[in-house]
């Protein structure tokens, strides 16, 4: 609120000096009809006149402030109700405000305090995906290694069933792709190991399975026409007397009519010694036994015997479609020391056997895809050396 104004102090006018009287004249005459006038009486001072005139001024001015001054005063008085009235009200917006401005400040603080705790959450979450983004940068590398020994290993096992090294060669190729891409001079060793094995699994050579079980198919066969020694028969031998007369006629021919008729004669003496001589060797053969329980072979046993070789020749091929190198080998290995001791050995039928028993014996050697041992090693050791 303004403070009132002070009402001015009124000035006091300055008096002038009195003016010099004016020359005398003679007084003029009163008109007709009005009474003359005493001269004493008419005379007045000189200086009543401008003093008169002076307190006139002070009058007027005085009177003029004192009005000034109270218009003033009455426009303070109502400048200050007016401001006063104003007061009040911004007083009253101000209340209101003020209440209106602590419930923001209340609804401020309750979401800084939310939105301190999202900041807390987000902070939290930045701080875990950096970890995240640095334990991934950091084991990108192990990941790949891990990777390429996983696929390694699933080839491994999809070559084993197959029987064929396209799965092994597509899994070292594609990892060979991968450590070229990656190119960190720690994974160096592991690249090479894996162009090495991816070299010599190309060059393998994995055999026909077809064809293999198609050879022991026939030699199952074979099993029930060998021979068996204890049932060797005897070579036949042509007869003596188909013999002996191409050769007497041949001498007859050649010595003479006298000395074939001679001849004839010892051809007809000789041919029954011939023949019962024969018979004599007959009933005699001496041949060489290795094994003496081959020829004590009975039918029944013998019967057993063919049937435990096909049986062996089975088991063989079961493991030659289950890609059981040292299994097949095995079993053809046995099948041929029975067909060796038991059966003879000189037949065609058991010559052709054995044949076949030692092309798939040595073709199934190469059975198995050749394993990727140092591409394994390296990747271990990478893991371990991390």
């Amino acid at each position: 609120m303004e403070a009132t104004a002070a009402a001015p102090t009124p000035v006091p006018a300055v008096v002038p000096p009195p003016p010099s009287p004016p020359p005398l004249s003679p007084a003029p005459e009163p008109p007709q009809g009005v009474p003359a006038v005493p001269a004493s009486a008419a005379v007045l001072p000189g200086w009543l006149t401008p003093a008169l005139i002076g307190v006139a001024i002070v009058a007027a001015f005085a009177a003029w402030t004192a009005w000034d001054g109270r218009e003033q005063v009455r426009s303070l008085e109502l400048e200050l109700v007016r401001r006063q009235q104003g007061s009040a009200e911004q007083a009253a917006d101000a209340r209101v405000q003020s209440k209106q401005a602590q419930e923001l400040a209340r609804d401020a603080a309750a979401k800084v305090a939310l939105l301190e705790a999202r900041l807390a959450d987000v902070t939290l979450q930045r701080s875990q995906l950096e970890e995240l983004i640095q334990s991934l940068s950091r084991s990108r590398d192990e990941n790949v290694v891990a990777d390429i020994d996983a696929a390694i290993r699933v080839a491994m096992q999809q070559s084993a069933l197959s029987g064929s090294a396209e799965p092994m060669v597509a899994a070292l190729r594609s990892a060979d792709e991968r450590l070229a891409r990656i190119n960190q001079p720690r994974l160096e060793r592991l690249r090479r190991a894996v162009v090495r094995d991816l070299d010599r699994v190309r060059s393998a050579g994995v055999p026909d399975v077809g064809a293999l079980l198609i050879k022991l198919d026939e030699a199952v066969r074979l099993v029930d026409e060998l021979p068996l020694l204890s049932q060797a028969q005897r070579a036949s031998t042509p007869p003596v007397a188909a013999r002996k007369p191409a050769g007497g006629a041949s001498a007859a021919a050649s010595a003479g009519d006298w000395s074939a008729a001679w001849g004839g004669r010892l051809n007809d003496w000789s041919q029954p010694l011939q023949a019962a001589w024969a018979e004599l060797r007959g009933l005699v053969r001496v041949t060489r036994i290795d094994r003496p329980e081959a020829m004590l072979l009975a039918p029944e046993q013998a019967f057993f015997l063919r049937e435990n070789l096909k049986l062996r020749l089975l088991n063989a091929r079961l493991s030659l479609l289950s890609r059981q190198a040292d299994a097949t080998a095995s079993d053809l290995q046995v099948a041929q020391g029975a067909v060796s001791a038991y059966f003879e050995g000189s037949a065609r039928k058991t010559q052709l056997l054995l044949d076949l028993l030692r092309q798939v014996q040595g073709q199934s050697r190469q059975l198995s895809v050749p394993r990727p041992d140092e591409t394994l090693a390296a990747t271990t050791a990478a893991v371990v050396g991390r």
